[in-house]
């Protein structure tokens, strides 16, 4: 998959997606917010236009499409870019981590990296905002949110692959 940018001065920013099948997605972002969403069938064809949506619609779609409400496919990394380099990211805890059978008081996580655990999934069980004398469990699933270096870093910690 390979994505074009280019500017269009007076307008905004247009993406043009390069598709499995040889077609092309072209997305037209205004300054004013407002998406323009295209399909081109080749590279020398003219585009059609598909719908167009409100930054605000714009981004509520782009965050399904992203994942943040459902994870179809497991995958090493899940994380969805908030605002101002602000990331969501779901994070596994394997039995070998450090974080096994710690409190998350006693984990110190938003002292010593700056983030917060605003969740955990644990089975079929969510926990939301979980409270500072839960432990966290092998087979647990934290999800975090913070900059994302400092979630980056706190990965690290909870793998045991810290730089």
């Amino acid at each position: 998959m390979t994505v074009y940018e280019s500017d269009l001065p007076g307008v905004g920013k247009k993406h043009e997606i390069e598709l499995d099948d040889g077609s092309r997605l072209v997305v037209v972002t205004h300054h004013a917010g407002k998406r323009e969403v295209y399909r081109r069938p080749s590279e020398d064809a003219d585009s059609e236009k598909l719908f167009e949506l409100s930054d605000k619609l714009a981004r509520q779609v782009g965050t399904i499409l992203e994942g943040a409400y459902f994870q179809p496919v497991k995958t090493d990394r899940i994380e969805t870019l908030l605002a101002g380099n602000v990331v969501i990211e779901w994070v596994d805890v394997a039995p070998e981590s450090p974080l096994v059978g710690v409190t998350l008081a006693g984990a110190d996580i938003r002292q010593k990296y700056g983030i917060s655990i605003i969740a955990i999934q644990r089975g079929d069980e969510t926990i939301p905002s979980p409270a500072a004398d839960t432990s966290i469990e092998s087979g647990d699933t934290l999800v975090v949110l913070g900059q994302k270096d400092a979630c980056r870093s706190f990965v690290g910690h909870v793998t045991g692959d810290e730089d």
